[in-house]
């Protein structure tokens, strides 16, 4: 995908070298859950940690998806290996190859809903990039790169360690640029989500659920920012290259819930999905790219 270099304004973090830490989670059932988290972020492929994030906002483990869990402890900083943090947008973003290419695909993606917004009379609010290696801050809480790829409400920022692109293509055999655009424009779905409201409708919803109720709702929220991926591509068609499309879908049936538990414990629980089958995440993500349209995303209505 041939997309321009990255705005110089765009709101970038950088947070590699600084030593890591996850900072203020204390013990009890809340702990446990985060010790969790680079699991349930393996597993579940890029954004996977915000799930678990409104899980602990549903039962009162997080209050408000960003609150610090109780308790004094904090995690002693981890040693880093990997390049060392920019010191601004434009040393940040030059770090290294696949630093550019997250900021371009950012920047495309803030340039692209911005104007989507304004057409529809909706005020818009650009989220943050973050880069972290190993182990970082967010505020939603740590973030560990074992997490993938996370959108974090409460402080409105995509946080990314590069060395998910490398994951993408060894482990989930999803080559090409696109396959990595299409990761950022997920996460930035996400952020359309928050500034819509339906992530705040979502967890309402899911405090008067049952488990299984509520990882329905948290299947329907992924495939809308895979949908909102596709509008973002659809935008920019004419960027787009041969073999492009088919890089996305290959990077979506790679983390469909169905494929990921097959390949981690040789069964399929349709009950604990989170994110949705692969055949799901194609549809969504095509949906988008076919028509343009973010309101052709609504997953909450009907079957999907």
């Amino acid at each position: 995908m041939r997309l321009d270099d990255y705005d110089p304004n765009i709101n970038v973090e950088d947070q590699r070298g600084s030593g890591g830490g996850g900072g203020g989670f204390g013990g009890g059932g809340g702990g446990l859950l985060m010790g969790l988290l680079p699991m349930i972020g393996s597993r579940f492929g890029c954004g996977g940690i915000v799930v678990v994030l409104i899980l602990m906002a549903v039962f009162g483990g997080m209050g408000g998806l960003g609150g610090l869990l109780g308790g004094g402890q904090t995690s002693a900083p981890t040693t880093q290996s990997g390049p060392r943090s920019g010191t601004d947008t434009k040393s940040s973003c030059s770090l290294n190859a696949e630093s550019k290419a997250a900021c371009n695909a950012f920047s495309s993606a803030d340039n692209t809903w911005e104007a989507i917004f304004q057409k529809n009379g909706q005020r818009f609010e650009a989220p943050k990039l973050v880069f972290f290696n190993g182990n970082g801050r967010s505020g939603c809480g740590a973030a560990q790169s074992a997490m993938g790829p996370f959108y974090c409400p409460t402080d409105q920022g995509i946080y990314l360690d590069t060395s998910f692109f490398n994951e993408l293509s060894t482990r989930f055999k999803a080559n090409g640029d696109f396959a990595q655009d299409y990761v950022i424009a997920h996460e930035f779905g996400h952020h359309i989500q928050k500034l819509l409201g339906t992530n705040a409708q979502v967890q309402q919803a899911q405090r008067q659920a049952s488990e299984t109720e509520g990882n329905a709702l948290s299947v329907r929220l992924e495939l809308q920012a895979d949908c909102y991926a596709g509008v973002w591509a659809a935008a920019n068609k004419t960027r787009l290259e041969a073999g492009d499309i088919q890089e996305g879908m290959t990077a979506a049936q790679a983390i469909g819930d169905d494929t990921l538990q097959k390949q981690s414990q040789g069964r399929v629980v349709p009950d604990s999905f989170t994110h949705g089958t692969s055949a799901q995440r194609q549809s969504w993500l095509k949906r988008g790219l076919d028509s343009g349209d973010p309101q052709q995303c609504d997953t909450f209505s009907g079957a999907i």
